[in-house]
């Protein structure tokens, strides 16, 4: 792996940059040591507009992440990528940078690494003796379809493998990118091996620019979501993050535009901001929101028990209290009134309800280990 050093500094940057979602770098709290810049009246280097991205490889040594989290709907997962730069500050996927020497801030988003090898991992693992077959995420923790799998294209060659075994596997994205393979995922879709989720949070232009900075705008999220119904792809949209007092009002307007576009599922989640995202959204709030910074984390706080996060299982992705139960509510009423069939976020509610849509429909009785087809590397 090409490496990262962090010096265990925490980095401002002079105020919201143009295309990043974090205002600063917070230290990496597994650093020894740690220091802060001071201004004592020197020159010093004047802080750059923009921050350009810088994408460093690793060799995989394997393929496939394994959760036993009960609210998570798959069990395993792959990540091609580490970082992302669609720069969404609120993502729950920042704290995890630290453990590669970098900050959750602005490194996240702009010093990013790729995984190479997947492929011949991932054809070792399906071999193993025991293997069960169940649908894998691509990817859990980072958009497969950012900007860099473009010149990589880690995310299409992983697609072309499970095809070729029928193996299932589900995606949630943010990014256009995802139609370059729509030839792929029609394949995969005729053999009921893929399931597609796009992400919705605002059909408010401004609002996505500032909030995820580098991600698809609204518009062409929902072409993707009705290009790929078109394609006879299983499509549907997660409204995530709500963010009270910011987004909760477009609840149901992301719910119709979406099926009018062609989504048939849908699911929601509420703001989650575990360790560093926490002091990071309320810096971006305060930059680009200060004069409803405080209502909408009092709003937060209500539904995560007076703190800024609950990580319980059964709590983190819903909230709770009375907002929370509301947002819940509001959601049910408007899927049944427009026909979407809701979709299980849990592998504890997945078939305790006969209106929650679940993996649960994907094939896994046609899966063919590599090993039976000679390709194995």
């Amino acid at each position: 792996m090409d490496h990262y050093h962090d010096d265990g500094q925490q980095r401002s940057a002079a105020g919201p940059l143009k295309g990043r979602g974090a205002t600063y770098d917070p230290a990496n709290r597994f650093a020894l040591t740690r220091s802060e810049q001071v201004d004592d009246g020197w020159w010093q280097e004047a802080t750059p507009d923009r921050i350009a991205t810088v994408t460093a490889t690793e060799s995989a040594k394997s393929a496939l992440s394994w959760n036993r989290s009960p609210d998570l709907p798959f069990d395993r997962s792959i990540n091609p990528y580490r970082g992302c730069e669609h720069g969404c500050i609120y993502c729950y996927a920042r704290p995890s940078h630290a453990y590669w020497d970098l900050s959750p801030g602005l490194d996240f988003e702009t010093r990013l690494i790729a995984r190479t090898g997947l492929v011949e991992r991932l054809t070792e693992e399906l071999c193993k003796p025991g293997y069960v077959c169940r649908p894998i995420n691509l990817s859990g923790n980072t958009d497969a379809y950012q900007p860099i799998e473009a010149e990589h294209r880690t995310t299409r060659a992983l697609l072309e493998r499970l095809l070729e075994w029928r193996h299932p596997v589900t995606l949630v994205t943010k990014s256009a990118l995802i139609l370059r393979d729509k030839d792929l995922l029609s394949e995969l879709a005729s053999r009921r091996l893929v399931r597609v989720m796009v992400s919705l949070t605002s059909l408010d232009t401004e609002l996505k620019r500032q909030l995820e900075p580098r991600t698809a705008s609204p518009r062409a999220r929902l072409r993707v979501i009705g290009e790929l119904a078109d394609a006879g792809v299983p499509v549907g949209t997660l409204v995530s993050p709500v963010i009270p007092g910011l987004t909760d009002h477009e609840l149901e307007r992301l719910l119709q535009a979406a099926r009018d576009a062609g989504a048939s599922t849908a699911g929601w989640m509420l703001l989650r901001l575990p360790r560093e995202v926490a002091p990071l959204f309320e810096a971006w709030l305060e930059a680009h929101y200060p004069e409803r910074a405080a209502k909408v984390m009092s709003l937060i706080r209500q539904c995560r028990n007076g703190q800024d996060y609950d990580s319980r299982f059964g709590h983190r992705m819903r909230g709770q209290g009375v907002f929370a139960e509301l947002l819940d509510q509001r959601f049910r009423k408007a899927c049944r009134r427009l026909g979407l069939s809701r979709r299980s976020d849990s592998r504890l509610d997945s078939g305790l309800d006969s209106g929650l849509e679940t993996d649960s429909e994907l094939d896994t009785e046609s899966f063919r280990p590599p090993h039976r087809q000679g390709s194995l590397f």
